[in-house]
């Protein structure tokens, strides 16, 4: 089983007195289970429990309090306690309206027993069946694929991990790290993709299992459509969401379709609450807060770069190319920097809007902004030189700090510029390979 970063926070959640019940959220096959199965080696006592089997599901009964709740779970599970810590890990909670109930009682009652749940589709599920967690008395982590860390760790690239903790990076690793970076990027962080990875050592190989995996995304739109024509909607949005990644989009006539705009909108917020994609919309923010405008159009990010690569069949010519931002009109590039950013903070589902600038008839854009204390941020993914950076310098004229970040194939570096209006900028260079620990060097790099 791989490792995950996450079994860092869920240690953390262990070790907390006024820890709640923990909702493990993530699309179908980012490895939650998995990663619940490592964390129970934590405890004394591990029972599972997996509410799509009616044996399971039955134990839940709105007639029981909660103690007899749980000597029901372990007659039913054959469990004798030994002595030490329990870990109870409900499954697809989303099957049962009383289990979801019943962590209420869990936090207020029995918090001796440590409670885990997840469950495919959550939110769409909840929402179809009107069942709410309880306010106040759960908490949340999320999963995403595997990020370029956990791809390391898989691949035991011990010498290149201690390099990539580094801040800063020494130059001397930069071109080991790019050349694992390329090869994570190609396959995608889906964590029965890299374990077939490491197996077979192949990319062809991977085909059936990229297959089973949208097969299965594709037959979900069944479990969470209210009617056939919804339905319909929602197998032709996810077939066409990996061609229009990195494209603002229209929802009216969602990939060369007939469907109406209110249509697409509601397909694309289902899969978007199942976690396949993120909407992200932009921004005019140039300080504290940054609030995204929902009335101007979005672009999509989808769940994994690797099944992106597959689906729109990009695989075969992405050897040739030594530079993401050259490949695929810099889509790649820009997907797996904020494929990796989401990976920042397990706590939260972030977006990071792109901004946009606020006068009419401008087409400036940056990439991504970040907030870090009282700044924003502007990130820019470009090949580029730095005389090309003109968004980012109309961005930089708006604000009154000097900072700045361009994400490229080159190495780290910090650099002096200058924009179009005089003013002098620090510019810090980041290899694409050190995306997801941005807010390290953000750090570093101003304090």
């Amino acid at each position: 089983m791989l490792e995950r970063s996450i079994q860092e926070d869920l240690i953390k959640w262990k070790s907390r007195s006024d820890r709640k019940p923990l909702i493990l959220r993530g699309a179908r096959q980012v490895g939650k289970t998995t990663a619940v199965e490592l964390f129970a080696e934590e405890f004394d006592n591990y029972i599972y429990l997996n509410l799509e089997l009616s044996k399971n599901r039955n134990i839940f009964c709105e007639d029981m309090d909660i103690q007899e709740l749980f000597q029901a779970i372990l007659i039913v599970k054959n469990v004798v306690l030994r002595t030490g810590k329990t870990l109870v890990f409900i499954d697809e909670i989303q099957n049962s309206p009383v289990a979801v109930k019943m962590l209420r009682y869990f936090y207020e009652e029995l918090n001796e027993i440590y409670v885990i749940c997840a469950g495919s589709l959550l939110e769409i599920m909840l929402e179809k069946y009107d069942i709410a967690f309880p306010v106040g008395r759960v908490e949340y982590l999320y999963m995403y694929p595997m990020s370029f860390f956990e791809y390391l760790m898989a691949k035991n690239e011990v010498p290149a991990l201690k390099a990539f903790n580094e801040v800063p990076i020494k130059k001397y690793a930069h071109s080991k790290l790019l050349s694992l970076f390329h090869e994570y990027v190609l396959i995608g962080g889906m964590p029965e993709v890299v374990n077939n990875y490491l197996e077979s050592g192949t990319i062809k190989a991977l085909d059936r299992v990229y297959e089973s995996l949208l097969v299965s995304y594709v037959n979900d739109a069944e479990k969470y459509a209210r009617n056939d024509t919804i339905r319909n909607v929602l197998r032709h949005t996810i077939e066409s969401i990996p061609f229009e990644v990195g494209k603002r989009i229209k929802y009216q006539g969602f990939g060369n379709s007939n469907y109406k705009s209110r249509e697409v909108g509601e397909a694309l917020r289902a899969i978007e609450k199942a976690m396949l994609i993120q909407l992200i919309f932009p921004s005019t923010a140039t300080e504290i807060p940054i609030q995204s405008d929902q009335k101007k159009s979005p672009v999509l990010q989808f769940l994994d770069t690797g099944l992106l690569n597959y689906f729109v069949g990009l695989q075969p010519g992405y050897i040739s190319h030594s530079d993401l931002h050259s490949f695929y009109r810099g889509i790649i590039a820009e997907h797996i920097v904020r494929q990796e950013l989401l990976t920042v903070d397990m706590s939260k589902n972030k977006k990071y809007p792109f901004w946009v600038r606020g006068k009419k008839q401008s087409n400036a854009e940056v990439d991504i902004i970040l907030q870090y204390k009282n700044y924003v941020i502007p990130v820019e993914i470009k090949a580029g030189k730095t005389g090309m950076l003109r968004s980012l310098h109309q961005f930089m004229d708006s604000v009154e700090h000097f900072y700045a970040i361009r994400v490229y194939a080159g190495e780290f570096e910090i650099t002096s510029a200058v924009t179009t209006g005089g003013k002098q900028y620090r510019l810090l260079n980041l290899p694409y390979y050190l995306a997801g620990k941005i807010f390290e060097y953000i750090n570093w790099f101003i304090e």
